[in-house]
């Protein structure tokens, strides 16, 4: 009796000190419904903002002879004293910032500088900007390049008449996009062809009364697009014309 009532007494003890032994805790692996805990005082990551496109600019400087071999000559109606290189941004087809040329008479500078400031606070687009002399002032070739220009000394389409381009006071802007199209609705340019109606949607399409039209008009120069018979959608002129 004696031994037996010793073993139960040592088998309890066993179980009582058992019972005693801490258990460690262990935190749940987190979920899509359970965050993840953090540590008080850790870093935590902070979003940061893409960086802002750069801020307008646009220089205004006088232009040498040689920049303007093909695009002007002794005749001309305006000299090229009388002319300003235009140097500024817009925002291209590739949703990115760039810089391009443009030469106007020095008359209209601020004219230009001020449309096209708000054409790139806008991001509307323009495919490229460059001086016509880099296509030997073959206007046929700068439309097919889809290129954006302003002065050229040449005669108006189908005139013996100078163009309002020959006094720097007209700019074609995306000339593929905006056609020469004739009062029988068709175009010079194959690629331009299925840009020849109004209004339609598209990048860098100038349709009546839109804002492009509107800038413009704010300082004085006319949209082809309003001509009766043929219109040129790629065309503005001080004045009209």
């Amino acid at each position: 009796m004696k031994r037996a009532a010793a073993m139960a007494f040592v088998a309890l003890a066993s179980v009582s000190c058992g019972a005693a032994e801490p258990t460690a805790s262990v935190a749940p692996e987190p979920t899509a419904s359970t965050p993840a805990y953090e540590t008080p005082g850790s870093p935590t990551a902070t979003p940061t903002k893409p960086a802002s496109p750069p801020a307008f600019t646009a220089k205004v400087s006088g232009i040498s002879r040689d920049r303007l071999p093909y695009s002007w000559r002794p005749g001309c109606p305006v000299h090229y004293r009388d002319l300003r290189l235009v140097t500024l941004s817009y925002w291209g087809f590739d949703n990115k910032p760039h810089t391009g040329e443009l030469v106007v008479r020095k008359t209209v500078t601020d004219d230009i500088v001020t449309v096209f400031k708000k054409l790139y606070g806008w991001r509307w687009p323009v495919y490229q900007m460059k001086l016509v002399d880099a296509y030997k002032a073959d206007d046929f070739a700068s439309i097919e390049a889809n290129n954006t220009s302003a002065f050229n000394c040449r005669r108006a389409t189908g005139s013996s008449n100078w163009s309002n381009h020959a006094y720097g006071e007209a700019i074609d802007i995306n000339p593929q996009q905006n056609p020469y199209v004739t009062a029988s609705g068709s175009t010079a340019h194959k690629n331009a062809e299925k840009y020849t109606e109004r209004p339609m949607r598209g990048k860098g399409v100038i349709n009546p009364g839109d804002k492009v039209v509107k800038a413009f008009a704010q300082v004085g120069w006319e949209w082809g697009g309003y001509w009766s018979g043929a219109k040129d959608y790629q065309h503005f002129s001080k004045g009209g014309g």
